[in-house]
C-alpha cells in the first residue's frame, strides 16, 4: 500500500536571530489577507515561500529560496528522520486539552486511480494550478498536507511519545495551539513506521490542492523522463500522518455564505418550502445549536431573519446525482443539491467556482457578514464525522468541496521538504 520515506528536512538555522514563533505561518488556504501583510514584514518568515508576493510569485519564491540556502538562513538536516508533530489544543466551551499525535514524512504521490491514497473532497482548479507552478519553480514542499491512516493497535504511538520528550521546537501558534516537533533518527524505528504504512491506505484529510499539485507535477515530470523509475524525487510529497482511531482527531463544520441571490427573500423561502420544514427562530445565535445531532438540518440567516431548515425525508430520494448512497446521505450533499441546485438553479459544476459563494468556519462571522450587509444569507451546517469521511473515501466517491475542516491546522515553517534530486533520499534503502 502506502510507501513512505524519512526525509532530510530543511529547517531554519539556529544561528538566525529570530525565535521560531516569528518564522511560522498559517497554511496558504487559511491565512487571511491581514495576517499575510503582517507576516510579510519579517523578511525570513515562511510566508514568503508558501504564499509568495510579486508579479511572478513562484519565480520570486524560487530566487528567495536559493538566497536563503546560500546565506545559511535555512540548512538541511544531515540525517534522514521521521518528524514527530504533536498539537495540544482546547475547543471553545471545553476544559479538556486534546493532543493530536502525528508524524511528518515523504509519501509517494499516488494517482487517485491507484486507490492507495483516497480523497474525500473536490478541489478548486485555480488553486491547484497555483500550487503546481510554485512546486515546479521551487522544488520545495513548504508545508505538509494532512493524511490519515487507520491503526487500531496504535503501534507507532509508543515511539512518538518517547520522541516528543526531546522536542526540537515548542511554540504556540496563531490558533492558540501548542505545537511540538521532534525527530526520530533510529533506523529500526523508522523501518517500523515504513512497515506499518506499507499495509495501509491513506485518506487525505487536508491539503487536497497541494497534493493534487504534487500529483500533476509528478505526471508532468514522468512524461519528460524516458528513464523514469518511480524513485525520483519528483515522485514524492510531504505529508503529516495521523491515526483515525485517536480520540483527539477533530473535524469542524464549514458554513456557506452567499453574497447575493437573484430572487426575493419571500420567493426563496417559498421555493425552500417544497423540500424543507422551515421553523422561524427569534435569535440567530441559536442556529448552530438547534441543528446539532439532527440529520439534514441547517440554520438559515437571511437578511437578518433566522430559520431552522429540516429536509422533508420523503423528498431525499429525489437526489439524482450519480454518487453512492454514502454521499447522498451527507448533510452537505442535501444542501448543495436542494438549496443550490433545485432552489437557486446553480449547476453542480458551477458551484465549485461560484463567485458569490464563500466558505466560513466561524459561526459568528457568518452572522456578522449578513448583519453588515456584506452578504445576503448564511447557511449553517453540522460537522462531518470521521466515520462519514471513511465511508465516502472507501466508496470511491468524493464530498462537495469544503466539506471538512480538520482542526487544528498544521503550521508552516517548522520544516521544508526538497524534491531536488541532490537533496532527496531517492530509495527506501538509502534511508536505512
Amino acid at each position: 500500500m502506502a510507501e513512505i520515506l524519512p526525509l532530510k528536512a530543511w529547517r531554519y538555522s539556529h544561528f538566525l536571530d529570530h525565535k521560531i514563533e516569528a518564522l511560522t505561518s498559517p497554511l496558504f488556504d487559511v491565512v487571511s489577507a491581514k495576517q499575510r501583510e503582517a507576516l510579510y514584514q519579517n523578511p525570513y518568515n515562511s510566508i514568503h515561500l508558501s504564499v509568495p508576493r510579486g508579479t511572478q510569485p513562484a519565480n520570486e519564491a524560487a530566487e528567495l529560496l536559493q538566497q536563503w540556502k546560500e546565506k545559511g538562513i535555512i540548512a538541511q538536516d544531515p540525517l534522514p528522520g521521521i518528524y514527530v508533530y504533536y498539537q495540544y489544543f482546547k475547543l471553545p466551551g471545553e476544559q479538556k486539552e486534546y493532543c493530536r499525535k502525528g508524524f511528518i514524512c515523504h509519501i509517494k504521490a499516488y494517482d487517485w486511480s491507484e486507490r492507495v491514497l483516497l480523497r474525500h473532497e473536490n478541489t478548486i482548479p485555480s488553486a491547484v494550478n497555483d500550487r503546481i507552478d510554485l512546486l515546479a519553480k521551487t522544488e520545495l514542499n513548504s508545508s505538509a498536507t494532512h493524511g490519515l491512516y487507520t491503526d487500531p493497535e496504535f503501534i507507532l504511538e509508543q515511539y512518538m511519545d518517547e520522541s516528543i520528550k526531546s522536542p526540537i521546537y515548542e511554540t504556540e501558534d496563531y490558533q492558540g495551539v501548542r505545537d511540538v516537533l521532534a525527530v526520530i533518527h533510529d533506523h529500526d524505528v523508522m523501518q517500523q513506521f515504513m512497515d506499518v504504512l506499507s499495509e495501509k491506505q491513506v485518506l487525505l484529510a487536508d491539503g487536497h490542492h497541494r497534493y493534487e499539485g504534487s500529483l500533476e507535477y509528478r505526471k508532468r515530470m514522468t512524461a519528460q523522463n524516458p528513464s523514469h523509475t518511480g524513485y525520483e524525487a519528483y515522485n514524492y510529497h510531504l505529508m503529516y500522518l495521523t491515526n483515525t482511531e485517536a480520540d483527539d482527531l477533530r473535524i469542524l463544520p464549514t458554513h456557506r455564505v452567499l453574497q447575493q441571490i437573484d430572487i426575493s427573500d419571500e420567493e426563496f423561502l417559498k421555493r425552500l418550502e417544497a423540500y424543507f420544514t422551515i421553523t422561524p427562530k427569534e435569535d440567530p445565535v441559536e442556529l448552530n445549536e438547534v441543528i446539532v445531532g439532527k440529520q439534514w438540518a441547517f440554520g438559515l440567516y437571511l437578511s437578518g431573519n433566522a430559520y431552522k431548515l429540516r429536509l422533508k425525508p420523503e423528498v431525499h430520494h429525489l437526489i439524482d446525482w450519480d454518487v453512492p448512497q454514502e454521499v447522498k446521505d451527507l448533510d452537505l450533499t442535501v444542501m448543495h443539491y436542494f438549496i443550490f441546485q433545485r432552489v437557486l438553479g446553480i449547476d453542480p459544476e458551477l458551484q465549485r467556482n461560484y463567485s458569490r459563494l464563500s466558505y466560513e468556519r466561524n459561526f459568528t462571522a457568518c452572522i456578522r457578514q449578513v448583519d453588515t450587509g456584506a452578504s445576503r444569507l448564511a447557511l449553517i451546517t453540522n460537522d462531518v464525522s470521521m466515520d462519514q469521511v471513511k465511508r465516502v473515501c472507501y466508496s470511491g466517491a468524493i464530498m462537495p468541496q469544503k466539506s471538512t475542516f480538520f482542526y487544528p491546522k498544521v503550521i508552516c515553517g517548522f520544516l521544508f521538504s526538497s524534491i531536488k534530486e541532490d537533496e532527496f533520499i531517492t530509495a527506501p534503502a538509502a534511508c536505512l
